[in-house]
């Protein structure tokens, strides 16, 4: 905690987080033109909000994409925040974003990042992640398929109704490090412009894993604000549940507007 207020101090990396806001998957070019400073600047800048896990880099191609990891800051929203001023805070959040949606037209879809160091082994990591039985406990949904490249897969309710409020298909399987897999709702298949994309990087990190959610193709700012208010909740579930035996006790979740 005492790495991300140090972080936070600086007001260069203040506006670097705010540009990371405004739109993930910048480039380090990119970022240098927004502060107007030196490249070895800005680098060394990104370099102590990657150790405060305040920025996520991910590798495409040649160029490396840096995008805001919200893990940090939701935590200090939790211990800090969340207790005192929530109700109050949410109504202004959703004032704030349905007036940034009646302003704003979309450019290009957005992509949700997020990071999250797990006390477990990458295959763990991979069953709680694929397992029916498992993601019922701490997602409220089961995720169920054979989990073969090319085969389907359903998030299903634990409610007995059998309704699967997400369905895709699976892209890639290569337990238990990645898992990529397409998201829509069951009455949008068929639909590629209706389809976003989920990957799960599962690397080992010391005697840890270090879990990467890449959530891309949303549709819409409002998808991607519901995104990073949900997938913070699962993935706190699936570490208290590896670490503790216990999720959190927080709601179920499922995308939103897919």
């Amino acid at each position: 905690m005492d790495k991300v207020f140090k972080a936070l101090a600086d007001d260069t990396r203040r506006r670097l987080l705010d540009r990371l806001h405004e739109r993930g998957g910048q480039t380090l070019g990119e970022l240098v033109a927004c502060v107007d400073m030196a490249r070895q600047s800005v680098t060394q800048h990104l370099a102590v909000l990657e150790a405060a896990n305040l920025v996520v880099t991910v590798r495409r191609g040649r160029e490396k994409l840096h995008y805001l990891n919200p893990v940090s800051l939701h935590e200090i929203q939790e211990r800090w925040i969340d207790k005192f001023e929530r109700p109050r805070l949410r109504v202004l959040s959703d004032v704030k974003r349905r007036a940034e949606e009646a302003m704003e037209a979309m450019t290009e879809q957005p992509t949700f990042v997020y990071v999250t160091y797990i006390a477990s082994t990458p295959e763990k990591v991979w069953d709680a992640l694929t397992d029916a039985d498992l993601t019922a406990v701490y997602w409220g949904h089961s995720n169920v398929s054979d989990w073969r490249p090319g085969s389907r897969w359903e998030h299903v309710r634990v409610d007995g109704s059998g309704i699967a409020d997400v369905v895709g298909t699976v892209e890639v399987s290569e337990r238990p490090t990645r898992l990529v897999t397409t998201w829509t709702e069951p009455g949008n298949e068929g639909r590629e412009d209706m389809y976003s994309r989920v990957t799960f990087d599962i690397r080992p990190h010391a005697d840890i894993v270090r879990l990467t959610v890449t959530h891309e193709n949303l549709r819409t700012e409002r998808d991607l604000a519901d995104v990073s208010l949900g997938w913070p909740a699962v993935l706190s579930n699936l570490k208290s549940l590896l670490e503790t035996g216990r999720p959190l006790p927080q709601q179920p979740w499922t995308v939103p507007g897919e």
